[in-house]
């Protein structure tokens, strides 16, 4: 099983925080020869916004000197799970996990930008100190 990320525990408190319920810590998948472990499995808590919801996310804490490599892995990570969900439980929504201040600093860029708009990349833009979710952008 791969190492978590240092926010881990910052995001699934938010998410515990937001009404979600931690199903799969990690989510496994084994897919043909491959074994996929995706940080997170939610499911919403009954609520009249996103009544059943199911969704997978990501974690990726932004840390790096070269936010642009961190988001060159994290891309083909979100790609290639996506691919995997889509085929083995489509009915399960995959999010990208992105530090507030990394969203506003980094995220903002017009190649970020362009990129999440062709790739449809799923944000949860949360918040360190308060281990809070800020924003959900779909």
């Amino acid at each position: 099983m791969p190492a978590r990320d240092i926010a881990h525990h910052t995001v699934k408190t938010a998410l515990l925080k937001d009404g979600w319920l931690i199903t799969d810590d990690p989510l496994f998948i084994r897919f043909g020869d491959s074994k996929i472990y995706i940080d997170l499995a939610t499911e919403k808590v009954i609520t009249a916004e996103r009544n059943g919801q199911k969704i997978a996310v990501e974690i990726k804490s932004f840390l790096s000197d070269s936010p642009l490599t961190e988001f060159h892995a994290a891309l083909g990570q979100f790609i290639n799970y996506r691919i995997v969900l889509e085929e083995e439980e489509p009915s399960r929504l995959l999010y990208l996990a992105v530090p507030l201040e990394t969203y506003h600093s980094f995220f903002q860029t017009r190649l970020v930008q362009i990129v999440m708009q062709r790739h449809q990349l799923k944000l949860v833009v949360y918040t360190s100190d308060l281990e809070e979710i800020c924003q959900w952008i779909s």
